[in-house]
């Protein structure tokens, strides 16, 4: 049986040898610092398996990312030269390639459909081909492993090493953006337990009109979109907006559609992720990776989408969910 815990551990790999190669790159000045917080991540992943199964405490884990957090906040992480090929050699390549540069971005979603809806079915002796309940996940980690040979094929790379080079290349110039996402989630699952859900819901209560069901569905939508604008990422600000307005108010008391409710919900959230440059990983990066003129540029461009997606969201919810 394929088990997530070996992904996981790949994935760790990859975060160590990257790290390795930062450590001795002298390009960069900062090497040490680059190479101690993307270590500290790849070893968190293969850690994280001893601590889910509760053989192994949890506090070296949030020791390591407070570690994390002091080398990125106080500047001692950077980025160096790695060994790749030179821009326009690179430009020409893409040139020569065209569309079937698409072809092992494509592949991940292919593979992992099969394995959500063929390889799932599957068992040898008796037990399934895939760990069960990790389905998507391992789909998505075949289909990344299937997508990198397929990618050095297609551009006919046959150094093993330039994969790990080019990903260092990305990962370095994402920097710690890359984790934005993940810590945010986070932070919405702290605001949870701390109970701020509850107490937005208690002012939400205090003024909202009793029976005006639109206006809670706008109140519920638009909070998505400005907690999300706030927080950066729409799952920090869904158990928030959702425990104060969407289950009690929409759910509970407007006997709305739960499915509908929560799922449209979540798209609100997500209007305000194209609004935010907290969102830095899916707004700044992108911009400082194209080298745009206006970092702001993309956020810029995608305001006036977010208000219509934002508008067709509360029609939604108040015509299907109720």
């Amino acid at each position: 049986m394929i088990r997530a815990e070996w992904f996981y551990w790949l994935v760790g790999a990859v975060f160590l040898a990257m790290a390795a190669q930062m450590a001795v790159d002298r390009t960069n000045p900062r090497r040490h610092g680059s190479a101690a917080f993307w270590g500290l991540l790849g070893a968190g992943f293969v850690y994280s398996t001893w601590v889910v199964d509760k053989s192994a405490p949890a506090e070296p884990l949030g020791a390591a990312v407070l570690v994390m957090v002091g080398l990125a906040g106080f500047g001692f992480t950077g980025r160096g030269r790695p060994r790749t090929d030179a821009p326009e050699k690179r430009a020409a390549s893409a040139a020569r390639l065209g569309n079937k540069l698409f072809v092992p971005a494509l592949t991940i979603p292919l593979v992992a459909l099969v394995c959500a809806v063929v390889v799932k079915e599957m068992r040898i002796g008796g037990e399934p081909v895939l760990q069960k309940g990790s389905e998507t996940v391992l789909g998505v980690g075949i289909g990344a492993v299937v997508a990198l040979v397929v990618g050095m094929l297609v551009v006919g790379e046959r150094r093993p090493t330039a994969p790990v080079h080019a990903g260092r290349s990305m990962l370095e110039a994402m920097g710690w953006a890359l984790l934005l996402p993940q810590l945010l989630a986070t932070l919405g699952t702290i605001f949870q337990t701390a109970g701020v859900g509850k107490q937005v819901g208690r002012i939400t209560s205090a003024v909202l009109p009793e029976g005006m069901l639109f206006v809670a569905v706008v109140v519920y939508c638009v909070g998505m979109a400005l907690f999300t604008v706030v927080m950066g990422n729409a799952f920090a600000a869904f158990p928030v907006m959702t425990a104060a307005v969407g289950w009690p108010v929409l759910v509970e008391q407007s006997h709305g559609n739960p499915a509908v409710v929560l799922a449209v919900g979540m798209l609100a959230g997500f209007c305000g992720t194209l609004c935010t440059p907290m969102a830095a990983n899916y707004n700044i990066v992108p911009a400082a990776l194209l080298e745009l003129k206006d970092q702001y540029g993309p956020i810029k461009a995608q305001i006036p989408t977010a208000g219509a997606l934002l508008a067709c969201n509360i029609v939604i919810i108040t015509v299907f969910a109720f």
